[in-house]
């Protein structure tokens, strides 16, 4: 769910955040009968997240270290790097700088917050044997406690956890040896592994802390995502254009009236289209820009409302280059071979594509 900008990175709260909010109503002596204390702490845990994350972005600025967006999970956030770069490796020093960025800052908060709750209540014990951590009968004491629990997982070296960024970067080669990342995506494989074992160890000790359960469940969800990523980041540097481009397309004349485009837009599954002049290619039109010329300047020809600066792309590139122009704006790329058209590869199924082709890929390497 979307959740705002910071800096220009894109926030957005995953839906763990629900079971939390029913987990603590459940378990949390008190909850029943005050469920606006349960979300309380929810808001709690999501405000220690957030303070969290400003450490790593206000570092990702710092190092000129691009974060196009991040997944904030009650664990912390996982990073999504700005498109242009998905086929980069990151600077390590950077990486590990930005990862370590977190920690302090929940430290920081931990630190206000015991300032806070003994000027409030001098006496108030913020550790005692048998008495819990993080309640919701004591909101102040359950802040502090959980920018601590934030600080100390996040550096385990479990990856995506920050612990396991560092040990990522440790792991790999120098970026000197290893400028295509090869080695450094083994490193990532290796550092998953060793956060698995650090999820189902923490899923098993809960037995006695149901807690450290829902620590592990967080974490086995952002090795999912990880995971992912890293079959993703798989896809778009192996598939070529040739393999996933769409064939058989519709195209438009500059001669067109935007009715008539309108019309075949309305009865064909493209929202781009390619616009052809003879055997040339003049221009791009998707339906948006069909419907906006014709509500502000009414029925007019396709070649007055077309975008005539446009970037082609070769059947033999990879998708990581046609991400890198996707994410410019642009929503369709021509497939061009010796200057003819032959494909079109759209927004819309390029992330249909590279979700089958991830997909056939995780099961390739199930089987061997």
């Amino acid at each position: 769910m979307p959740f705002g900008r910071l800096w220009g990175t894109e926030l957005r709260l995953h839906w763990t955040f629900a079971p939390l909010l029913v987990f603590v109503f459940f378990t949390e002596p008190g909850a029943d009968t005050n469920p606006g204390r349960a979300l309380a702490l929810v808001v709690l845990i999501l405000a220690s997240v957030l303070l969290h994350e400003f450490g790593h972005i206000l570092m990702a600025r710092a190092r000129d270290f691009s974060l196009r967006g991040t997944m904030l999970l009650p664990l912390g956030g996982v990073h999504m790097r700005d498109g242009s770069e998905m086929d980069r490796r990151p600077n390590p020093a950077d990486e590990m700088f930005v990862a370590l960025a977190g920690p302090p800052m929940n430290l920081i908060a931990a630190g206000i917050g015991v300032f806070i709750a003994y000027s409030i209540k001098p006496g108030m014990v913020l550790w005692g044997q048998g008495q819990p951590l993080i309640a919701v009968d004591n909101l102040v004491k359950s802040f502090i406690w959980i920018n601590v629990v934030l600080a100390v997982v996040n550096l385990l070296p479990a990856y995506p956890l920050d612990g396991g960024r560092v040990l990522r970067a440790f792991i790999a080669d120098p970026i000197e040896k290893d400028p295509k990342g090869v080695s450094y995506r083994a490193a990532t494989r290796k550092a998953v592994m060793i956060a698995q074992v650090f999820a189902m160890f923490l899923i098993f000790a809960g037995v006695r802390n149901p807690w450290l359960m829902l620590i592990g469940f967080f974490l086995f969800v952002a090795i999912q995502i990880e995971d992912r990523s890293l079959l993703f980041q798989s896809v778009i540097e192996n598939v070529k254009l040739e393999e996933i481009m769409l064939t058989d397309f519709s195209t438009l004349s500059p001669a067109d009236t935007l009715e008539d485009a309108l019309n075949k837009a309305v009865h064909s599954l493209q929202d781009d289209f390619p616009v052809i002049r003879d055997a040339d290619m003049v221009g791009v039109i998707s339906k948006q820009h069909i419907l906006r010329a014709l509500r502000e300047e009414g029925n007019g020809y396709v070649q007055s409302a077309m975008k005539k600066a446009f970037e082609t792309a070769t059947r033999g590139e990879t998708l990581a280059g046609a991400f890198r122009k996707i994410t410019k704006g642009v929503t369709m790329i021509p497939v061009v071979d010796d200057e003819r058209l032959v494909g079109i590869v759209t927004l819309q199924n390029l992330m249909h594509s590279m979700s089958v082709l991830a997909e056939s890929r995780k099961l390739s390497r199930e089987q061997e």
